[in-house]
């Protein structure tokens, strides 16, 4: 019996398409950071490291530890004095990325109906985002973030996905077992392998990743209607 339904955000929650979302992102970051001295391309590079630096994190610190310390071997210690600007562009210059994403009703809908049954809900987004950006994309997709019972953002995680350990951390955080689970994503390897830790996955097709092509039939997917019929059977 699910008693617990895990939603991925972007593209899936938050439609959008993954590549044009990043290059606007760091577009704007870039342009907020030049003033002071951030040359775009190495900046991009460090942001990209820093985010490998989160994807590979043990659990040994939170991720927002991981990243900034990575970012620092670029740009040395005093750049931690620049992490306030860092979030101000959050919540700021960030928000005109929303101009690339779509909105999607029945994903609305999808979360309200299974609230409705009484199944619990969470957002499990992969953590290499501070909060105010988590928070952000939860608004643009239509909902609040106190919707959600659990949101993932690197200052309160300490592994990412495609990690098991970062489904199993959930577990923990919300008192529940691995068969009580459904995970809800549209990347095939990062969401799926929920499947891996005993949670039952339902694959969204709308904005699909299968970065390595893999055969998707042994999964149940569909769009947001799809679900919503699974769910109207519970």
């Amino acid at each position: 019996m699910i008693k617990v339904v895990l939603f991925d955000l972007d593209g899936t929650l938050l439609p959008m398409d993954q590549e044009v979302f990043t290059k606007t992102y760091f577009k704007l970051l870039a342009k907020k950071l030049a003033p002071l001295g951030y040359e775009p391309e190495q900046l991009i590079k460090a942001i990209w490291a820093g985010t490998a630096a989160m994807v590979k994190n043990n659990g040994d610190c939170v991720n927002e530890e991981a990243f900034w310390k990575k970012f620092c071997e670029f740009y040395g210690e005093k750049a931690l004095e620049d992490k306030p600007i860092f979030d101000k562009f959050y919540e700021e210059e960030f928000q005109q990325a929303k101009q690339v994403c779509g909105f999607n009703e029945n994903a609305v809908q999808a979360v309200k109906l299974i609230k409705e049954k009484g199944i619990r809900v969470a957002l499990a987004t992969n953590p290499i985002f501070p909060a105010v950006a988590t928070e952000s994309r939860i608004k643009w997709a239509g909902f609040e973030p106190s919707d959600f019972e659990l949101y993932t953002t690197y200052d309160n995680s300490s592994h990412c996905k495609p990690n098991p350990e970062y489904y199993k951390d959930i577990l923990k955080k919300l008192n529940c077992k691995a068969e009580e689970c459904l995970m809800v994503g549209n990347d095939v390897n990062e969401d799926m392998i929920a499947e891996k830790i005993g949670m039952q996955v339902f694959l969204l097709d709308d904005c699909i990743i299968n970065k390595d092509s893999k055969d998707i039939s042994c999964y149940n997917s569909g769009g947001f209607e799809k679900l919503m019929e699974t769910v109207k059977e519970w």
